[in-house]
């Protein structure tokens, strides 16, 4: 259903370290991700993104509440089980790609999708890196590729599987501007055709670009935009961190 959630929180907390030095980085969030829809989140350094999309994808286990990914509850699920369901239902992007060096760009995407068990052909994962506009580029290898070249690599192997939902942490940071613009389009018309987008952002642009913004502070969900500006998102960050 279009509107189901794929990923969810109810009452989530997480915490790190121990003792005195004990710091609560999720302060029981409760939020849904709809299908079909981009959602950024945003924040001030150590406000919580990261680890917020790490356990929506379920990288991380909550101290407490429920994180449901795709459908399913997948608190407390063994890593073995969940490292299959991530492979098969999970796409991610970093900001520093995650490429192997010693592969071609065919070869990296092609290795993702052996690792899922999907058994895609040679040719959906050459139609993957063409769809991302890299036809021509199948046989470089990640130092003979640029940043934006190589994030659209990063982009092909996580969508060669189709999966239900891309994470996406920071996925223009390391981009001159121009590169950021052909990612971010990329990623509208991944959800344009029905997938599901949750990304981490410092950036306001980018983050006009998705269909809702959340904002996080100390771990808590504090303010939240639906089609945003980039004015009105850059204002709103100007607030949480005066």
């Amino acid at each position: 259903m279009q509107n189901e959630p794929v990923s969810e929180f109810q009452a989530v907390t997480k915490e790190y370290g121990r003792g005195a030095a004990r710091v609560r980085v999720l302060d029981e969030v409760s939020l849904a991700f709809p299908s079909g829809s981009w959602t950024a989140v945003m924040g001030p350094s150590g406000s919580g993104k990261s680890t917020l999309l790490h356990c929506a994808a379920g990288l991380e286990q909550p101290d407490s509440g429920r994180v449901r990914l795709a459908g399913r509850d997948v608190t407390g699920v063994p890593e073995g089980v969940l490292t299959a369901m991530r492979r098969r239902t999970v796409g991610f992007v970093f900001q520093n790609f995650n490429l192997i060096g010693s592969l071609t760009a065919e070869q990296n995407v092609a290795l993702a999708a052996r690792l899922a068990g999907a058994g895609v052909s040679r040719a959906r994962v050459r139609a993957a890196l063409a769809d991302v506009g890299l036809a021509d580029r199948l046989r470089h290898r990640p130092k003979e590729l640029s940043g934006g070249q190589r994030q659209r690599v990063a982009l092909a192997r996580a969508m060669v599987v189709r999966p239900a939902v891309l994470f996406a942490d920071e996925p223009t940071g390391a981009l001159d501007s121009a590169s950021a613009r052909t990612v971010l389009d990329l990623m509208r018309a991944m959800v344009d055709g029905g997938q599901s987008v949750v990304m981490v952002t410092h950036d306001p642009g980018a983050a006009a670009r998705a269909d809702a913004v959340v904002f996080l502070r100390d771990g808590r969900i504090v303010d939240r935009l639906v089609r945003p500006t980039a004015h009105q998102v850059a204002d709103r960050l100007v607030r949480l961190e005066g």
